[in-house]
């Protein structure tokens, strides 16, 4: 079964929390390009959630040949059937020759909106593309689905919550009380659109086919890679270690890779969407990237069929046990990733850790904002559960910040714990937040 294999049930179409974002970019700027992993559900996003505009997909062959025999002519034909709507053009990264065209022809007009472009990678990449596009161009990215968007629910808003002055834990209306093995059925399904509602068996299939299709069509399209079995090597690998910082020599050498060479293919993996580089936090912005970054997979579906998880596999005492811990910080991450631009201040994301081995899974920061979270995969929590952030508040780094903390947890209960800190079910991430 191919990426486009047999639908084993009929596909809803769920309204996607991105739709509002592009509404607002395309009064803002004259080209969106809309940035995804394969099968994210770009195509949907654009032409049937969208339904505006004049629609291209440069996956027919026919069409990639006219647009790059005559980019110009053709993009020039588009805008004037599409009037005053964007032309959108789907898997734009396929084509060699549109990016200066499209800047020549948007130069032309100061019109916002006129394109709309989507890929698995970022066409304009490249810092000379970049300089010209400057202020022409937004990048956009959309993620797999949040548990909200499955819901058709609104994007949660509970940072907004968490930086109150005096946040209240009966504003959070938690819209279901999760058993452990319910979380974990969340995990194996994650947020792809087609493969989360296929059988295990076929899940599985679907991601094998994935995989081959982005070293094999995807990565040709963006650079010249002669080692694609390493490339497969480096997606397993980082599979099992999702959530983990990174040791570069280490994991070269596992894979019989120069690190030089591991760098570079590290950074494929993340302009194409597979991965996404965790940054080190320090109260020095200079230094932040210079500790080890984590990576985590985009999606824990994909990491539970690459290593063939199943519900089984989570059992207390199974060999696979602990592979709970690092699955629950990447989805927990991945909500929040997507779940950030709807709040109402902007954060950069990061980890931290010391040379004390005091580390935060995820640090949120917004100058003197910061908000720590750590993620626990166990249905109960304690104090000795907050030492890291409450050490990293009253004597670390953030004392002279305005801090507050969670625990995300797979309990059911919203507990406060003092000292701005506060433990809340994972299910708090699609809850309703009441002001």
């Amino acid at each position: 079964m191919g990426c486009e294999g047999k639908k084993y049930m009929s596909q809803e179409i769920y309204p996607r929390h991105f739709s509002n974002l592009l509404e607002k970019a395309l009064q803002s700027y004259r080209v969106i390009n809309i940035i995804g992993p394969r099968q994210v559900g770009k195509t949907t996003m654009v032409r049937d959630l969208f339904k505006k505009g004049v629609y291209i997909n440069l996956d027919d062959d026919e069409i990639l040949t006219a647009i790059e025999a005559d980019p110009r002519g053709e993009l020039e034909s588009l805008k004037e059937t599409a009037g005053y709507e964007p032309v959108i053009i789907d898997e734009v990264q396929r084509s060699k020759k549109i990016a200066l065209p499209i800047k020549r022809i948007v130069d032309s007009s100061n019109r916002k909106g006129q394109f709309i472009l989507t890929g698995s990678s970022n066409l304009f990449a490249t810092k000379g593309v970049q300089d010209s596009l400057l202020g022409r161009v937004v990048p956009m990215q959309l993620w797999p689905f949040t548990v909200a968007e499955t819901k058709r629910s609104p994007p949660s808003k509970i940072i907004d919550w968490v930086l109150q002055n005096k946040p209240s834990l009966n504003q959070i209306k938690l819209q279901e009380v999760l058993t452990r093995s319910e979380y974990i059925a969340y995990l194996l399904k994650g947020g792809f659109p087609e493969p989360r509602v296929l059988p295990l068996k076929e899940r599985e299939k679907f991601y094998g086919s994935y995989v081959k299709t982005i070293v094999g069509r995807d990565l040709p399209e963006i650079t010249t890679i002669r080692k694609a079995d390493k490339i497969h090597q480096l997606i397993n690998q980082i599979a099992i270690r999702t959530a983990q910082e990174i040791n570069r020599n280490e994991l070269a050498n596992s894979i019989g890779l120069k690190w030089e060479t591991l760098d570079s293919y590290l950074d494929l993996l993340t302009r194409l969407n597979l991965v996404i580089k965790l940054g080190a936090w320090t109260s020095s912005e200079a230094k932040r990237e210079k500790k080890q970054p984590k990576y985590h997979f985009i999606d824990t579906g994909m990491v539970c069929a690459l290593r063939r998880f199943d519900e089984t596999s989570f059992r207390l005492g199974s060999p696979s046990s602990r592979s709970i811990g690092g699955l629950l910080e990447s989805f927990v991450f991945n909500e929040l990733l997507r779940i950030l631009p709807f709040q109402s201040r902007q954060f950069g994301m990061y980890h931290w850790r010391n040379s004390q081995k005091r580390e935060i899974d995820i640090i949120l920061e917004r100058g003197g904002y910061i908000v720590g979270i750590e993620v626990k995969a166990s249905r109960t929590v304690a104090l000795d559960d907050f030492k890291h952030l409450k050490w990293f508040a009253m004597t670390g780094p953030g004392k002279s910040r305005l801090f507050k903390g969670i625990v995300f947890y797979l309990g059911d209960k919203k507990l406060s714990f003092g000292d701005n800190c506060y433990a809340l079910p994972v299910s708090s991430l699609w809850a309703e937040i009441n002001s």
